[in-house]
């Protein structure tokens, strides 16, 4: 063995032994339990990140299990990404000076799939750095035809079944990514900002003072609202205000939502613009036509404002209503904004029709499951209460993306003469039936609003209600008459929902039927309820039966301050980095070692070193014993009886103790393992061999290693085979390499050595 142990070159000869051997691919057998771990799948196009190097924990989990003899099965996959990819790709056009408005959808599409298609091996290969031992024959991706084909046809059923519906909402919508997020997408921002008071005149004369913190959206409102029970505004309730700016009439009117000591107890309603407003416009029968647009200009006023961008026209606005002494004072207002999870744009609230899933049919039985047991939430029990008052109170899913990476929705629009009406769900960024780009030249819209999908809602919802188009969901188009296919695409979670149904191959395959449902899921509480719920009530929605017994959710990793990694902080590590520094050894055991459950994970540089001199200690032990193997042999004394049965009644007392203490070893790692809780199996395994093995016991036996004795050797390389075996799911590299270097006679290598039994 090597003075040194130098981690480049045999990290890599290792992983391809174990990967040509095929030790990471379960036999199916009907005889055995399997144990099962999909991988949360990554995006497919990116490299790995940190919170991507602690799938280390499944690492730790699958080795494990495949040393037991359990069919062990970890299943890689890769995510299509669908906004984070376009976004992605949209930037990579940018910087040559182009748009996705610049091509059809069949070519944009195209373009995204080969631009794909070149990264599509980085981060799979960061995972073999790490020692990943998935089973790559089984990967999945998650726009392969048969996944897709599960996914339209889940679609198809939840439409059939009453809980798909489509409806227009008010939406979190970026002006910059064009597509409408989630609730859960979305992230809250506070900031100093400024609340408004601005006048409105009284029809009578007079005025009533409004406070807002968007004065923009002045154009759009339909009242002044105040509450039934505030004395100051009491006889102004069913009065006219003159709008500013636009001398629009509008009513004042009473409902008990307005905060009284919110501003001056008055405030404007713009239905289109404000979640809450859409509501009361709706109980108050109050429409006007959305004032901001898409692209976030101002549209539909009628004013020299439309066309400007928001805030533009916010600065005009405030200087207009000073001309016209209608603006009072403005004063600081702490308030919260939500802001784009992808470039950072401050959201936009539109109304746009949408395709929604009902949630609480489906959320009632992933709730019974947890409360019944057949799923457990670890390791601690504030998970699960987190998951029941989400689940409690889930709000229906909006899975409509208006974008072109990903499936679209299986559903066609029938062109009846409605042309205007269903306008409203296709604005591709391409090409379109010539006889509806003609219809609708002659309705007064241009080519480019209607090919490149610069404007979305051509008529608002409201307006003629009772002429909705006839809706088909089905595999293909209708062949009778006209149809358009919608051109929304699935939100990418409803696809990962059923990630444990069409990896598997649900309903019918011999992997579905022997590995569903999956042992355990880990991933990280932050999404336990984008993806970990959605996989409960889907896999009980289809396969009647829930997709995983065990969700473990690990921990975050931040910074040696504490610090949530972030590019704009500066303090994001690269794990593969780490891995050519130090060696894939030190990152993982530097991720486990005191990772207490719960608690954030804190990694530095100095950390991972600490965990390098560790595999180094490790080496240094197995060279050590590798060098009186070979002096044995050298002196020609026979050491084929040199295991340990053989020399059991010469133990010496520091023996016993020695082999004591490997016992109890053995069962704290193996309880702390089945257990969850690594960070204990890892800290024991650590003091146990630098501290208690190798400072004490190998220093007392030296001596009688220098006089031949066979059993201070028998025990001692006993022992250290055990440790290797008990470090191999933790530190795979240097334990397989250690052991192959002191069992050179064995076939079997570390990989698929057996556990002790305890």
């Amino acid at each position: 063995m090597d003075k040194i142990y130098n981690h480049k070159g045999i990290e890599e000869r290792i992983y391809s032994m174990w990967e040509k051997g095929g030790y990471f691919t379960p036999k199916i057998d009907p005889a055995k339990k399997p144990f099962t771990i999909l991988l949360p799948l990554p995006n497919a196009n990116d490299p790995m990140h940190m919170g991507h190097a602690l799938f280390t924990v499944q690492d730790i989990l699958i080795r494990y299990h495949r040393m037991k003899g359990d069919p062990a099965l970890w299943l890689p996959g890769g995510d299509h990404a669908g906004i984070e990819t376009q976004f992605v790709f949209e930037k990579y056009l940018s910087k040559q000076g182009k748009s996705r408005f610049d091509f059809d959808r069949e070519t944009l599409y195209r373009m995204i799939s080969e631009f794909v298609e070149k990264n599509k091996n980085i981060n799979r290969d960061q995972m073999k750095r790490l020692g990943f031992s998935l089973d790559w024959t089984r990967y999945h991706y998650s726009l392969e035809p048969e996944i897709v084909e599960t996914v339209l046809d889940t679609f198809r059923q939840l439409y059939k079944d009453g809980l798909i519906y489509r409806d227009e909402r008010l939406v979190n919508y970026c002006t910059r990514c064009g597509t409408g997020f989630s609730d859960l997408e979305v992230k809250d921002q506070e900031l100093e900002g400024l609340l408004y008071f601005i006048n409105f005149p009284l029809l009578k004369g007079d005025f009533i003072q409004i406070a807002t913190t968007r004065p923009e959206t002045i154009l759009g409102d339909v009242a002044v609202m105040v509450n039934p029970k505030d004395k100051r505004y009491k006889h102004l309730v069913g009065e006219t205000v003159i709008l500013p700016i636009t001398n629009r009439k509008i009513p004042i009117i009473a409902d008990e939502h307005v905060d009284m000591k919110f501003g001056t107890g008055a405030v404007k309603v713009t239905p289109n613009h404000d979640f809450n407003d859409f509501e009361i416009a709706k109980k108050h029968k109050l429409y006007y036509p959305p004032i901001i647009g898409f692209e976030g200009k101002m549209q539909n006023t009628k004013t020299d404002y439309d066309g400007l961008k928001v805030l533009i026209a916010r600065e005009k606005i405030l200087g207009d209503l000073k001309v016209k002494n209608l603006y009072a004072y403005a004063k600081k207002h702490h308030m919260v904004v939500k802001i784009c999870y992808k470039c950072g744009k401050t959201l936009e609230p539109l109304p746009l029709p949408q395709w929604y899933v009902k949630t609480k049919p489906l959320a009632a039985p992933a709730i019974k499951a947890v409360k019944e047991g057949k799923t457990k939430i670890v390791p601690l029990k504030r998970f699960e209460k987190l998951y029941f008052d989400w689940m409690k109170n889930i709000l229906d899913w909006n899975i409509s993306r208006q974008i072109v990476w990903g499936p679209r929705l299986p559903v066609w629009y029938k062109v009846d003469g409605n042309e205007q009406r269903i306008w409203v769900s296709f604005l591709t960024q391409g090409s379109v039936k010539q006889g509806l780009v003609d219809q609708h030249l002659r309705d007064g819209y241009s080519f480019d609003e209607i090919v490149k999908g610069l404007q979305r809602l051509l008529i608002p919802i409201y307006e003629n209600k009772n002429k909705q188009p006839e809706v088909y969901v089905g595999k293909k188009q209708p062949e009778d008459g006209l149809w358009i296919q919608e051109t929304d695409t699935f939100d990418t979670w409803f696809l990962s929902s059923q990630w444990p149904l069409t990896t598997l191959g649900f309903p019918d395959s011999e992997d579905f039927r022997y590995f569903y449902p999956t042992s355990l899921l880990d991933t990280m509480w932050d999404i336990l309820f984008f993806w970990v719920a959605r996989m409960m009530m889907m896999g009980l929605y289809r396969a009647k039966e829930v997709p995983f017994k065990i969700i473990h959710l690990h921990c975050r990793i931040v910074d040696a301050k504490g610090q949530k990694m972030a590019k704009s902080r500066g303090n994001v590590m690269n794990p593969i980095d780490m891995v050519d520094k130090y060696g894939a050894d030190a990152l993982r055991f530097s991720l486990i070692f005191g990772a207490a459950p719960g608690s954030d994970i804190a990694i530095s540089d100095d950390k991972i070193r600490g965990m390098r001199n560790f595999s180094n200690k490790i080496w240094n032990v197995g060279r050590f014993i590798k060098i009186n193997i070979d002096n044995f042999k050298i002196q020609n004394i026979d050491i084929s009886e040199c295991g340990f049965k053989a020399h059991r009644s010469h133990l010496q007392p520091a023996d016993k103790k020695i082999l004591s203490q490997l016992g109890s070893l053995e069962k704290a790692v193996t309880k702390n393992i089945e257990g969850y809780r690594f960070d204990k199996a890892a800290e024991r395994l650590y003091e146990f061999i630098w501290h208690v093995f190798a400072d004490k016991y190998i220093e007392a036996v030296k001596e009688r290693l220098k006089n031949n004795d066979q059993t201070a050797l028998s025990v001692l390389k006993k022992v250290f085979d055990a440790c290797l075996i008990l470090l191999h799911p933790f530190m795979p590299f240097v334990t397989e390499e250690i052991y192959e270097k002191l069992n050179s006679d064995r076939k079997i290598p570390l990989i698929i050595s057996s556990w002790p039994q305890v």
